[in-house]
């Protein structure tokens, strides 16, 4: 067999991953939602270094192949030997099948995995070696199999980076892995917002012609298979390339250094992101982030809390009037971007009730969304403090018994509630809120009549709303005040809600159906709301968790946090309130407004004070951004901080307060006070985290 043959495998599978990952890069190029132009040196990274990576990753993805081939032989099947591995494979298989294994002190599910592959590897070396005369053939197939298993994943990688840039506007990211754990929603979702069965059917099509030819092209490997000598050196000639790809493909991924993010998303390979993703999903502040002394963190951050003293951040909040224990409902709104609104430039009327609500309302004008999930949002309004670096505090481990808005309210001897349509095991929601002293009403509190329609993700906000009308007024009669917070998930992907309602049908899964009918579900619970008796006794709070999309041209584009949000409290006069602020903000400032008294951890504030000093976090996973005097400045991981003077891009249509849209220009000179002040936020918050010093 001559050289070239004895790779073909590898080559020919190479070609074909080389192939789909350009196409990818070129069909994301043109993507709508990759809002950028690029330059000639900024093309050649994205498609040449960016095959680099390719190749390298390649090389380490083939260790499978490479196991596969490397054990091809006809040898092992001669006696005595053949009877002696059959023998081994046997005794091996009954130690993993007896429940004794090493492998069943891991647990999980790897003592089964192991079982399957020991089990299959036992039944096709005996069939390889009790049917000699068959062993041509089956070792064809099961080599066109394994070409075949590769191409697939190829295939369904390039789709699965396709329909998450599609829905977030970057390659894989700590998002990706989250959606492998609740893979019952996220493969719902799919079901529901994709045409599945004609993809998966041209996916296997495509894939089953695509191995026929890679198989034509290398099956000499198998039909003459490499002699001992020949697989050491092609082990030899993987191993070094598997050993330089280790190395290159970290550096590789410290070329994604541009100022324009969608370069460097595209450069990136999807999987080595995942990977990376995979394994930051937590972060040390204090190791990866630039930090202060955490005395001169405190003392920073004392100028913005005068009262507090020490490494803590307690406060004496009080009022010199009486306290108003009104009942207060908080909803947060699934994905509901500022400009979905009719104030913030949309043209669509696809918000006719909020935008009326609104204007009889405390409006916030200028408020920002602390993250990109739902998780961040629900944080946001209940712990009230600003988005510490890695996941949530809603998924992590340590999350309960934290100082929250519920823990305040129990302690005005309020009922406190949290309200979700879907199952609130969804992103931890079951265990962050039950272990904060909130009573869950899910999906499983509901009977099967309370439900008229429901997706993957829950039952429709109509039946939300009814059924929480339902629990407010059994909660009237207690003679206590109550607070629930109330989530929303119609306006999500795959956008399906009953039909008849507006006038966007609601099978035909539009993101502005969406939007339109979670505003028409509001106005149904507002009427409902009216006719009962606690109505004019109660607060509404609306926020939304977050935007509906997070992709832009910098790494925390400001029009992409920028929510609407409002506090109604009947007959009440109405206000806007134009000063930059936080969602962690809206909560305290609640509070200000029903006079109450109590002592604060919280980093939020009452921003109808005089003594508030406006600024606004906002913040990815890893990237951890303050907005403050018309600066942006962004904590990264390995003690990164970038700052960029923010600039208005105006639109003549919308009125000067409700203005989103800002051009991010990077600073020459950093402004130290304000990247101090940021560390000072981001520092102290993940220091009384990890000390537990944010219990209630």
């Amino acid at each position: 067999m001559t050289s070239c043959k004895k790779f073909s495998p590898f080559y020919n599978l190479a070609f074909f991953y080389f192939s789909v990952s350009f196409i990818l890069r070129v069909v994301l190029i043109f993507h709508p939602i990759t809002q950028s132009s690029f330059k000639f040196l900024e093309s050649l990274k994205i498609f040449g270094l960016g095959l680099l990576s390719d190749f390298f990753v390649f090389v380490i993805a083939g260790v499978f192949l490479w196991l596969y081939l490397i054990f091809l032989s006809e040898s092992k099947y001669n006696k005595p030997y053949g009877y002696v591995i059959l023998g081994f494979l046997a005794v091996l298989l009954l130690y993993t099948a007896s429940g004794k294994s090493i492998f069943d002190e891991y647990g999980g599910a790897l003592p089964r995995i192991v079982l399957i592959f020991i089990g299959l590897k036992t039944i096709l070396f005996t069939i390889f070696l009790l049917l000699p005369k068959y062993r041509t053939k089956l070792r064809f197939w099961l080599y066109s199999f394994v070409v075949f298993l590769y191409v697939l994943l190829i295939l369904q990688n390039g789709l699965s980076e396709y329909f998450f840039w599609n829905e977030f506007g970057v390659k894989y990211n700590f998002i990706a892995v989250n959606y492998l754990i609740y893979t019952n929603e996220v493969i719902g979702n799919i079901m529901q917002s994709y045409p599945v069965i004609p993809l998966f059917s041209a996916l296997f099509l495509v894939s089953g012609i695509v191995t026929y030819f890679i198989v034509k092209n290398s099956k000499d490997y198998i039909n003459e298979i490499p002699s001992f000598t020949e697989k050491v050196k092609i082990s030899g000639v993987y191993w070094l390339l598997f050993a330089i790809s280790l190395v290159a493909i970290p550096i590789l991924a410290k070329t994604e250094n541009s100022k324009n993010v969608f370069v460097n998303e595209l450069q990136s390979n999807g999987l080595y992101k995942f990977y990376l993703a995979f394994q930051n999903n937590k972060l040390d502040y204090f190791k990866f982030y630039k930090t202060l002394p955490n005395q001169e963190a405190f003392t920073i951050l004392k100028k913005q809390f005068p009262t507090i003293s020490g490494e803590n951040t307690i406060q004496k909040i009080s009022s010199d009037s009486l306290e108003n224990h009104k009942n207060v409902i908080l909803i947060t709104v699934e994905s509901l971007s500022a400009d979905f609104m009719k104030t913030y430039g949309n043209q669509e009327n696809i918000t006719p009730f909020l935008d009326s609500l609104s204007q009889k309302s405390l409006q916030f004008t200028n408020l920002y969304a602390a993250g990109n999930r739902t998780v961040r949002g629900l944080e946001a309004v209940t712990l009230c403090l600003p988005p510490t670096a890695g996941e949530s505090v809603v998924k992590r481990e340590d999350n309960k018994n934290k100082f929250s808005t519920g823990s305040i309210f129990k302690q005005k001897g309020y009922n406190v509630k949290f309200m979700y349509g879907g199952d609130a095991f969804f992103d931890n929601m079951q265990d962050f809120y039950s272990g904060n002293g909130y009573q869950i009403v899910d999906k499983s509190s509901f009977t099967p009549e309370e439900i008229t329609f429901s997706n993957v993700w829950g039952v429709c906000d109509e039946d939300m709303y009814n059924k929480a009308i339902k629990i407010m007024n059994i909660e009237a009669r207690q003679n206590k005040p109550f607070f629930n917070h109330i989530m929303t998930v119609s306006n999500h992907r795959p956008f399906t809600y009953p039909n008849n309602k507006i006038d966007i049908p609601g099978d035909i899964k539009s993101r502005d159906g969406g939007v339109k009918y979670t505003d028409y579900a509001l106005k149904k619970f507002f009427a409902m709301a009216r006719k009962q008796p606690w109505f004019n006794n109660t607060a509404f709070v609306i926020v939304a968790d977050h935007c509906a999309s997070s992709a832009g041209k910098t790494e925390l584009p400001l029009d992409k946090y920028r929510i609407p949000a409002f506090i109604y409290i009947p007959n009440e006069k109405p206000e806007k309130c134009s000063k930059l602020m936080s969602q962690i903000d809206l909560m305290p400032t609640l509070f200000g407004l029903l006079h109450f008294d109590y002592d604060s951890k919280f980093f939020g504030q009452d921003v109808l004070k005089s003594s508030y000093k406006p600024r606004a976090f906002i913040a990815t996973y890893q990237d951890l951004g303050l907005i403050k005097d018309n600066v942006l400045t962004i904590l990264s991981p390995k003690q990164e901080v970038k700052q960029f003077a923010l600039k208005l891009d105006s639109k003549d249509s919308v009125s000067s307060e409700f203005q989103v849209e800002y051009d991010e220009m990077p600073l020459k000179k950093q402004k130290i006070d304000l990247v101090n002040e940021a560390i000072s936020y981001y520092q102290s918050a993940s220091f009384l985290l990890k000390e537990k010093k944010y219990q209630r």
